[in-house]
């Protein structure tokens, strides 16, 4: 196909050329700390999003006076500027128990400025199933591990936040972020893709309802490459995109040359999607702005969610663990990917 043949005209593309592939739009923040709301008043970042009814809802990680990790909501109608935003959390986890009665869990570290929750939402609708599944971090002073609850869609649109129990998805004593559901069944199982480092690794499931003591195990290894942009790799951004020639996977990368998180793009195989087809040789969007460089944790894009509407590729990313954000593409910004701005896996 067009696209296929474009990409294995591999060039040398200069930076210039891959900032324009993404337009950071010119309002962004679009989500913000708010003062008035304790729960939300430090740290707004890192939104899962999901198209529905033509409208975007995003789920976005807060930070507040307690710091504690919390979910909230917004939505748009263009996929720009929100129109609406949850006076309250919409998810949390269980209040924290310490394990000693004398025990202060802020003595214990830090997870992108919370001590305790939930972080990094994931939205995906899988196809020909009638829930909005959502995979998180979950964290307590001790250990990072994932976490998957679900809502049934007439629920999550008329805003009853009657989430399903947590399940976590990791066994405990291991540290793991960065699960990401397929939007759809791969030869007729859930598919969880839990490492993209080494290796892409995906794990596929009957059922997400799993049994008590029933883990997903994951063998992610941090890939250091000296000579790429991604001096480390770290996790799949935003759940997979499907297109004709493939599944759109964003991914995030630390540079070693300055330490910035930045975000890449990998084109995976539609049938076989452990196979990278093609991978960016340099990042598609980077912490230059204001808002990306001042915040809990300056030089950090970070993406958890990403969808298409009206011919348009719009990307959420959290900058600097401070703010939610967008960048927008047309839908040729696959073709333009393929003019040699990706480069096969084995080259």
């Amino acid at each position: 196909m067009y696209i296929s043949r474009v990409f294995q005209q591999i060039t040398k593309m200069n930076d210039s050329y891959l900032e324009k592939l993404l337009l950071k739009y010119s309002g962004n923040p679009i989500i913000c700390p708010n003062i008035t709301h304790p729960w939300e008043a430090y740290q707004t970042f890192n939104a899962g999003a999901i198209l529905l009814e033509g409208k975007v809802h995003l789920v976005y990680r807060a930070v507040g006076v307690d710091e504690v990790s919390r979910f909230g909501y917004a939505c748009s109608e263009d996929g720009f500027q929100v129109e609406e935003r949850s006076e309250f959390p919409i998810y949390e986890r269980p209040i924290y128990e310490a394990r000693s009665r004398n025990e202060d869990f802020k003595t214990h570290p830090v997870s992108g400025g919370g001590f305790y929750g939930c972080e990094d939402p994931r939205l995906a609708i899988v196809k020909d199933d009638d829930n909005v599944y959502m995979t998180y971090t979950a964290f307590d002073p001790y250990e990072l591990r994932v976490g998957i609850t679900s809502i049934r869609v007439s629920d999550f649109l008329s805003k009853r936040w009657r989430w399903k129990g947590e399940k976590l998805l990791t066994p405990p004593g291991e540290t793991h972020k960065n699960f990401v559901l397929f939007p759809e069944k791969i030869r007729g199982k859930y598919a969880v893709l839990h490492s993209i480092s080494p290796k892409i690794s995906i794990a596929y499931l009957d059922s997400l309802d799993l049994e008590e003591d029933e883990y997903i195990l994951s063998q992610y290894r941090p890939t250091y490459n000296p000579e790429g942009w991604e001096a480390v790799v770290k996790g799949a951004g935003a759940p997979p995109l499907k297109t004709d020639e493939g599944w759109i996977l964003f991914y995030h990368g630390i540079d070693k040359k300055d330490g910035m998180y930045k975000i890449g793009v990998m084109l995976l195989d539609t049938e076989n999607p452990e196979e990278v087809l093609y991978r960016s040789p340099k990042p598609i969007l980077k912490p230059d702005h204001w808002y990306e460089n001042n915040g809990f944790k300056p030089g950090v894009v970070y993406t958890c969610g990403a969808v298409i509407k009206d011919e348009r590729l719009l990307l959420y990313y959290g900058a600097a663990d401070n703010y939610v954000c967008v960048a927008h593409a047309q839908l040729e910004f696959l073709d333009a990917l393929g003019k040699g701005a990706l480069k096969e896996r084995s080259a």
